[in-house]
């Protein structure tokens, strides 16, 4: 067994097609299948029902496909690894991060990242929070900002930033300073808000405003990303609360009243990580 027949069965698994994977991998498909029959004998399992038109995981390949997958993202994240200590501050990181510092403090980053380290590829991804840790803790991404606090013990993780949280409105509404906002004006008002979990620090933190203004929010539309929801409180669909950040997004016809509560961004990575360009890469921070 070798780490191509995983990748193989992985891609198999993936397209329950003996065709389309053969060509996906650039292999034709006679040599697919033997991989897989030489797999199946050395395990000594079957790990696909097929016939002339249908491939399915049996329960034992449908076992190893959970496992194999983190196993294989692992080895190729170590030789990665190992290819960077080769070749010391080259290699690829890779980024998550939210959507609201997409114009503001990501910019930044990256500029101090690649005037440091400009032989370093990086590749950026935006998550749901729920998916984050797990991408972490699989060697998926290798870095995270978040709003979020971690309780992992397996993750590190420094706090970088600080800032508002906002009321954000259309131009054309009738708040248009703190003042204007209260418990009373705000009953009756429409929110768009991003999509609620009750682990997430940062969705307990917005509760606490709507909590400290005495009001349960008419939250009609969710959206797991704020540069939707900018768009929806500029085509006057209601208000919202964001992060200050959004008002970097450069987008005409809103207006950000800056509240009284703030949020914190945090840097996440794998607690003992060896990558020496992780390292350089937080000691720019």
């Amino acid at each position: 067994m070798d780490i191509q027949q995983l990748k193989y069965f992985l891609a198999l698994a993936k397209e329950l097609h003996f065709w389309n994977t053969a060509a996906k991998m650039n292999i034709t498909q006679s040599a697919l299948s033997r991989q897989i029959q030489s797999l199946e004998n050395e395990l000594g399992l079957q790990l696909f029902y097929r016939n002339k038109r249908n491939v399915k995981l049996t329960p034992a390949g449908d076992f190893l496909l959970e496992k194999w997958s983190v196993e294989v993202n692992k080895l190729e994240s170590l030789h990665r690894l190992a290819r960077q200590i080769h070749l010391g501050e080259n290699g690829t990181v890779r980024i998550a991060h939210p959507d609201s510092i997409s114009s503001s403090i990501l910019p930044d980053f990256l500029t101090k990242v690649t005037a440091a380290l400009p032989g370093l590829q990086m590749e950026l991804v935006q998550l749901p929070y729920e998916n984050q840790e797990d991408y972490m803790k699989n060697y998926k991404i290798d870095l995270a900002f978040t709003r979020d606090i971690t309780s992992s013990l397996t993750i590190s993780s420094r706090k970088v930033h600080s800032e508002n949280l906002c009321v954000v409105v259309a131009e054309s509404h009738p708040f248009k300073a703190l003042n204007d906002i209260s418990s009373e004006s705000l009953q009756g008002q429409k929110f768009l808000l991003t999509t609620g979990d009750y682990s997430s620090s940062y969705d307990t933190l917005v509760s606490g405003i709507f909590k400290s203004y005495d009001l349960v929010p008419d939250s009609h539309i969710r959206c797991e990303f704020g540069s939707t929801i900018i768009s929806l409180v500029k085509n006057g669909l209601g208000i919202s609360i964001l992060p200050q950040s959004y008002q970097m997004h450069q987008s005409p016809g809103l207006r950000f009243i800056p509240l009284p509560f703030m949020t914190d961004l945090y840097i996440n990575w794998r607690k003992e990580d060896p990558n020496p360009v992780l390292r350089n890469i937080l000691e720019l921070l």
